[in-house]
């Protein structure tokens, strides 16, 4: 596939708003969330302009910024339990259950040769850099690969090699990168965790742990017996298998990675409280149920409505009232 240089004309201009900064945390599939929380604050006139991002919370909060909010939306809305396993090119004796190439082709031909300096704004990706355990902050570079070695989660992406560093998902170090926004200046700082209605929810009814994935691979209740076909008798009917009363291998391996987020994102946010917590209620979406994308958005958007009372009350008392002014007439100059 080629890849083209996006214009800079696809990507919107910056203007003197307000450092308003958003932290957007993991979640796999539930990042479709972010799309509906940033839809929301623009409803209400209230433009991020700095953003950081760790895992899925990248991934949107740099479409946001590219200019490819909705069209990632779009995408989001068109994925199904069918055609989402398109994306997945599942491997074996590697480091990873997916090799990501299908989905780094995918977003080559959204962002093309796009470098983190050509955003209009502010924008961190976080990872971790699996020799050191450090945490990384991208600034610079192509944006593609930062965004690629932000999500890869271990076990299931390959980590990602940038400036000869190897790096894996930043959820292992920062699921909710508030830290990086205030770093970056923010006045007002909004963090989105889509990890805070998730423990202890079980996906089924009278089911005692939780289906991580959100469905069974090997149920024809939930995968078509077509389906099914692509893994049975391969290495990955072994990591989704399960007994009946019993979580797989990968349901195990998730449910651990997300009790650690879940505890490390408490005591990051204890040390860098954001001036705004926003929870969606979305523990009951299976981590890779992405045809809910619909029901996720609205949850993102719904939200920030419950959320903007708050808002409103922080921007009064840390905006001052020229910021705010300013930032109006600016709108009111585009209509």
């Amino acid at each position: 596939m080629t890849k083209e240089k996006r214009k800079n004309s696809d990507i919107p201009s910056p203007h003197p708003h307000p450092p308003i900064g958003l932290a957007l945390g993991s979640g796999m599939a539930r990042g479709f969330a972010h799309i509906g929380v940033l839809k929301g604050l623009l409803k209400h006139n209230i433009t991020p302009t700095i953003i950081s991002g760790t895992s899925i919370g990248a991934v949107i909060g740099g479409s946001y910024l590219a200019g490819r909010l909705d069209q990632i939306e779009e995408w989001a809305l068109s994925l199904t339990r069918r055609n989402i396993f398109k994306y997945m090119d599942f491997r074996s004796r590697s480091a990873s259950l997916i090799g990501g190439k299908r989905l780094e082709s995918l977003m080559y031909e959204n962002f093309g040769d796009l470098t983190m300096e050509e955003l209009p704004h502010p924008f961190i990706a976080i990872a971790t850099d699996i020799v050191t355990g450090h945490e990384v902050w991208l600034r610079k570079g192509d944006f593609t690969s930062a965004l690629r070695a932000s999500f890869a989660l271990p076990g299931i992406f390959p980590p990602v090699m940038i400036n000869h560093r190897t790096l894996i998902d930043g959820a292992l170090v920062n699921p909710v990168p508030v830290s990086a926004c205030l770093a970056m200046g923010s006045r007002l700082t909004i963090a989105v965790d889509l990890n805070a209605d998730m423990i202890g929810k079980a996906t089924k009814p009278g089911q005692g742990y939780q289906t991580v994935a959100g469905f069974d691979v090997f149920n024809e209740n939930d995968v078509s017996i077509e389906d099914q076909k692509m893994f049975k008798g391969s290495f990955v009917q072994k990591i989704f298998r399960r007994d009946p009363d019993s979580p797989s291998l990968f349901g195990v391996m998730v449910s651990s990675l997300n009790i650690v987020q879940d505890r490390l994102t408490r005591s990051r946010l204890a040390g860098d409280p954001p001036d705004v917590h926003i929870k969606p209620r979305i523990g009951h979406i299976g981590l890779l149920e992405f045809e809910k994308a619909a029901e996720l958005i609205r949850e993102g958007e719904e939200a920030v409505e419950r959320a903007m009372p708050r808002i409103k009350a922080a921007m009064d008392i840390l905006l001052p009232r020229v910021m705010r002014e300013e930032d109006g007439n600016d709108k009111g100059k585009k209509t």
